[in-house]
């Protein structure tokens, strides 16, 4: 009898077991900041997708200890509306992080909400140095580097090629503005002279004044400072007024629709230098690319989706490790040394910038950007234009 009884509990504990229902985990949602309409929308759709990916890839894990949601803002590459959105996302306490700004003006406009309600954030693609150096707001985090490193190289790299002259341009936004300054600085250390800087507005659309006026001063180089809506339109408006210089631009008009819009042949030899090393260089960077065409993503990832995918990652394992409390996602993402990441190691400094060393140079070839050192212009079988 005895015998029997223990085979019997035994047996309705095992019953009663399987029978238990696996016990739900818990929802904690993360926030993603960046521009899904308006002329940067292809960059802001694919830094989305890539953080929606890290999002799913952290749900179908079965060792997550939470389930994770995203939400979704468009801050239009707005300052206005970035408060808005931002404010919004902050003063909803479910919230524990946020994946934020492509766009250096919001970025700016939107730091001291983050402070305010102690919203720890990463800013995936916005480059304006101020955003972590001009004051030290712990909430604040960027993975990707800052415009001062490419403009650097930039600088050094044209004048090597053998430009001497340029006319800048840049949208007097204080991203446009950022760039002109380290470009211009970077550029007179390196013995190449400047013949003309014209401001340009975020929105303009006509360009003739301006580039009336660079054909008179008939520079070898034409540097544009600002992101891709303004870029497509400067070097389609030089084409019709038949300047003939090479076109430069920054980390701002790297994007497919840059391209697209263009055509193929006319943004043949475009430059565009970013900070970090090639994806299709990095160790993991094969994997992201498999997993993202995996979740039947219609639009690519873009120039900075593996930087978004690398800060929803770094917020996910914060709350993995500390749990869904804003400050102590906050001070454990302040600890960030040498983080195994998409894009690279990454470590914050004491101004939580990550320090990104190297440099990527860029160039369209047959209607794709190429790594410059793996491209037939870095090898000398085609020439950039003036050489």
């Amino acid at each position: 009898m005895k015998h029997r009884f223990t085979g019997y509990l035994a047996t309705s504990l095992l019953a009663l077991t399987v029978a238990l229902p696996v016990q739900a985990k818990d929802t904690v949602k993360i926030a993603y900041v960046g521009p899904l309409s308006g002329g940067n929308s292809a960059l802001g759709i694919g830094g989305r997708n890539a953080t929606d990916l890290a999002v799913k890839l952290a749900n179908e894990n079965p060792t997550s200890k939470y389930s994770y949601e995203l939400v979704v803002v468009d801050d239009e590459c707005k300052p206005n509306i970035g408060v808005q959105v931002v404010t919004k996302i902050a003063t909803d306490r479910s919230i524990i992080g946020s994946v934020s700004n492509y766009c250096s003006a919001v970025a700016m406009a939107t730091l001291d909400i983050y402070k305010k309600f102690n919203l720890p954030m990463i800013v995936w693609g916005a480059v304006l140095p101020d955003i972590t150096y001009a004051q030290k707001i712990s909430e604040i985090h960027r993975v990707n580097g800052t415009m001062i490193q490419p403009n650097m190289v930039a600088a050094e790299f044209m004048v090597k090629q053998g430009y001497k002259t340029w006319a800048i341009l840049h949208d007097t936004t204080d991203y446009g503005k950022g760039h002109n300054r380290y470009f211009s600085e970077y550029l007179q250390k390196n013995g190449g002279k400047i013949l003309g800087t014209f401001g340009v507005t975020a929105d303009q659309q006509d360009f003739t004044a301006e580039l009336t006026k660079v054909k008179e001063l008939n520079p070898d180089v034409v540097y544009f400072g600002g992101l891709t809506p303004i870029g497509i339109r400067i070097r389609a408006q030089m084409e019709k007024l038949g300047i003939k210089a090479q076109f430069q631009g920054t980390s701002g008009i790297k994007s497919d629709s840059y391209i697209e819009s263009l055509g193929k042949e006319l943004a043949e030899g475009t430059l565009s230098l970013t900070e970090g090393v090639a994806l299709e260089r990095l160790p993991r960077g094969a994997a992201f690319s498999e997993a993202y065409a995996k979740h039947g993503y219609d639009q690519p990832f873009e120039a900075y989706g593996p930087f978004a995918f690398a800060a929803a990652n770094l917020i996910i394992d914060a709350i993995e490790k500390v749990g869904p409390n804003r400050r102590k996602v906050n001070e454990e993402l302040g600890k960030t040394k040498d983080a195994d990441t998409v894009i690279g190691k990454v470590s914050f400094d004491d101004h939580g910038q990550n320090i990104i060393p190297l440099v990527t140079k860029y160039v369209v070839q047959d209607g794709k950007w190429v790594v410059w050192e793996d491209s037939e212009y870095g090898a000398g079988k085609r020439k950039l234009k003036g050489l």
